[in-house]
């Protein structure tokens, strides 16, 4: 199975960022000639046992969905990154893991992208929203539009709103959380989550175990029990970037790590390429709205 393309998402809280800001920002490494579009989609209605078609299945529909502002790949359904009406961002990242992803069609994690936002009014309510649809209907099936060959991949989520912010990683129906309050935090196609973990799925644990992956003695580290197993020690281009950083973090700032080609965020190779991305800032004071940079371009190194 080939691995997934480096993506980095990004978020930014005080003290680190300026002026009672949170800043959060993704590049999504895509295949070169995919096209990627921005998209808005209002609240709506929906009337009961109604339907959601996703990607590859449907799903039942809840009675109302939220306002979201999305950047999808143009073939599928769900996202890579987007925003809700009440401040809520959410990124994708697709992971290998020491599970390999299933082939067969379920919820993209770009689907799960998505839905969260559609469906919750706060980081951890989307978290919610993510993980019990991962219960009730599995993950999987091809990340890519070509149907010569399946690529699948479990995934990783950035989850923020103005308070908080929830790195959410999977593997198959299991997942782990960590919190984020402040200072920086990026995630990239590797688990980050290690021994600090603030929710879990409640077998988690007990699976780790049946598969002799744990020994239940030695204290619990997810990114080191559920990884490929040269793959938990590889550095991650995103957080040496954005550690580098000895100034406080703005958009501007923001913009700059997403443009950036020679640390590896900006992504342009023979097969894959930058082909979208995003920068939001949430102010922590509810007063002021939220913005949302969206590029609907490729290559940010030439358009931001």
């Amino acid at each position: 199975m080939a691995a997934p393309p480096p993506s980095y998402c990004f978020v930014a809280f005080p003290p680190r960022a300026k002026d009672g800001l949170v800043v959060f920002g993704k590049n999504s490494a895509r295949p070169r000639d995919e096209v990627q579009e921005v998209m808005y989609f209002s609240a709506a209605d929906h009337e009961p046992e109604s339907k959601v078609e996703c990607t590859y299945i449907s799903i039942d529909q809840v009675p109302r969905t939220h306002a979201i502002v999305i950047s999808r790949p143009a073939w599928l359904w769900g996202a890579e990154m987007g925003a809700n009406e009440h401040g809520v961002c959410i990124a994708n990242e697709a992971i290998d893991a020491r599970e390999p992803a299933a082939e067969t069609e379920a919820l993209l994690g770009m689907d799960l992208v998505r839905l969260g936002l559609e469906r919750g009014t706060t980081a951890k309510e989307a978290l919610d929203v993510i993980v019990a649809l991962l219960q009730e209907h599995g993950q999987g099936g091809n990340y890519y539009e070509d149907a010569d060959s399946c690529h699948s991949f479990q995934s990783a989520y950035l989850i923020v709103d103005r308070e908080e912010a929830w790195v959410l990683e999977t593997v198959g129906k299991y997942w782990a959380a960590e919190q984020i309050t402040e200072g920086v935090k990026c995630i990239c196609n590797q688990l980050s989550v290690t021994t600090k973990i603030d929710a879990e799925h409640p077998e988690l644990r007990s699976y780790a175990q049946s598969q002799g992956w744990w020994t239940g003695e030695d204290e619990f580290n997810f990114s080191e029990v559920f990884s490929s197993a040269d793959d938990h020690l590889d550095c991650c281009a995103g957080k040496d970037s954005i550690d580098k950083k000895e100034e406080s973090i703005t958009v501007q700032t923001m913009i700059d790590i997403l443009r950036d080609k020679a640390s590896g965020v900006c992504v342009d190779s023979e097969s894959f390429l930058t082909t979208a991305s995003v920068v939001s800032v949430l102010p922590q004071n509810r007063s002021s709205p939220c913005i949302h940079y969206f590029t609907g371009t490729p290559d940010p190194s030439r358009f931001v």
